[in-house]
């Protein structure tokens, strides 16, 4: 009889002695981060069950609209839901956004005219925004670019925003309207950005240009703080349901959250003009959704204890890590830079073969839609694409950078990560 964790790691996944040894040292050193974000996770748990009670939730919104959807009480409460927690006037949350690459369009396309002027100051964008620009190539039908909407982008200066680089462009090019701000690392090798980093930043755009619309990237982001670009100045925000703050339940979606008149135009783009917000039924989704949300404060600080617990392991092990173990986090994204192909393609299919889901499928390098380069995606998740459920992912590229992200538990992340480690460094495991 197997009596205890380190005999069921040894017997069924067949871990080695060296990468135990490393998990015993990497728990002990992880042990006194998790103090300070079970503390934010009990704020934000008290901040979305009172914006449960101010509304008023009931079983009645768990609703089932069909057709129309006109005067669906879920989705209807649900955006104020929403809005509370994110301290905002507005808020659009939907099924019928695709991802959160969907949701962050809406925004782009709802509020850009043409002869406006987006710009990014964290430089390159996430990969899949660069079809919604028009910076892809030649895959950059119906983008932006196409409706006549220019993009600069500002490249970061030592990790950090450019902000000299920021003011002369704002005094400069007076058709720049919005300024666009990712919080996560997205496909870069950046700590994300804290959100006292995002008060300065958007303060100093304030100050020189009260017109500019400061939109922020929030994907990853949802409660890994206690508060959200919203608190401190964000004029709207756009973000997953399947990542952060679904739970890990809700089974597709997005949300924009930030000023009324910034929300009904993303509306007018999800839907059509005269419309927006005030139709599209709700497939019956909605009781998944609130509940995703309720949890998520719970499950978010359950995937930032794996980022935490793999950050430790993995530099303990020899390899270079992003951001530290002890460092503070604005996302659940654990980077891990292997410089060699192999490597990277071995520990993400580690993460594949340690899921609940599809453990027996072996993940490979693909022509992903919306990606330039090739991408190795493990996840085997409930939700399809879940990246609050463990994942890892990585562009085929060099210095060959693997972004693991999410886990419902933290025991469940622990168990993928060190049955990918071990690919890794015990070879007779590969």
């Amino acid at each position: 009889m197997i009596k205890n964790t380190k005999e069921q790691l040894k017997n069924i996944y067949k871990i080695k002695d060296n990468v135990i040894d490393l998990y015993e040292r990497a728990l002990n050193d992880v042990e006194p981060e998790f103090a300070k974000y079970d503390e934010i996770r009990e704020f934000n748990q008290l901040k979305v069950l009172h914006a449960f009670q101010e509304e008023r939730i009931s079983d009645s919104h768990f609703t089932n609209s069909t057709g129309y959807g006109y005067g669906d009480i879920g989705r209807d409460a649900l955006d104020r839901v929403y809005a509370r927690v994110f301290n905002a006037e507005a808020a659009l949350v939907r099924p019928h956004f695709v991802n959160g690459t969907h949701a962050i369009g809406a925004a782009l396309f709802g509020n850009l005219r043409p002869n406006d002027t987006m710009l990014s100051i964290v430089g390159a964008p996430y990969d899949t925004l660069n079809s919604i620009i028009g910076i892809a190539g030649d895959k950059n039908i119906g983008s932006l670019k196409e409706y006549g909407i220019n993009y600069k982008q500002i490249d970061l200066k030592n990790g950090k925003v450019d902000l000299d680089a920021v003011r002369e462009a704002l005094i400069e090019d007076k058709s720049i309207k919005l300024v666009h701000i990712q919080r996560s690392t997205g496909y870069g090798w950046r700590n994300s950005l804290l959100v006292s980093e995002i008060k300065e930043i958007i303060s100093f755009i304030k100050n020189i240009r009260k017109d500019v619309i400061c939109f922020v990237d929030n994907c990853y982001g949802e409660f890994i703080d206690t508060i959200e670009p919203t608190d401190v100045g964000a004029d709207l925000i756009a973000g997953s349901l399947i990542k952060n703050i679904g739970g890990g339940i809700a089974p597709t979606g997005g949300y924009i959250v930030g000023k009324s008149e910034y929300v009904t135009q993303a509306a007018y783009r999800l839907t059509i003009p005269g419309i927006g917000g005030e139709c599209g039924s709700t497939f019956g989704v909605m009781r998944l959704l609130f509940q995703g949300l309720f949890i998520a404060p719970h499950v978010a600080m359950e995937a930032v204890k794996g980022a935490i617990f793999c950050s430790r392991i993995m530099e303990l092990a020899g390899f270079e890590v992003l951001p530290k173990y002890n460092e503070k986090r604005s996302d659940i994204i654990q980077s891990i830079k292997f410089n060699d192909k192999e490597k990277l393609i071995n520990f993400c299919k580690g993460i594949q073969q340690g899921s609940p889901v599809d453990s027996f499928l072996q993940c490979e390098p693909w022509d992903m839609p919306g990606y330039e380069d090739q991408i190795i995606m493990a996840a085997g998740a409930f939700v399809q694409g879940s990246s609050i459920e463990l994942s890892a992912d990585a562009p085929i590229r060099e210095p060959y950078i693997a972004y693991l992200q999410g886990g419902l538990t933290f025991d469940h992340a622990k168990i993928g990560i060190l049955i990918a480690l071990n690919k890794i460094l015990n070879t007779d495991n590969k």
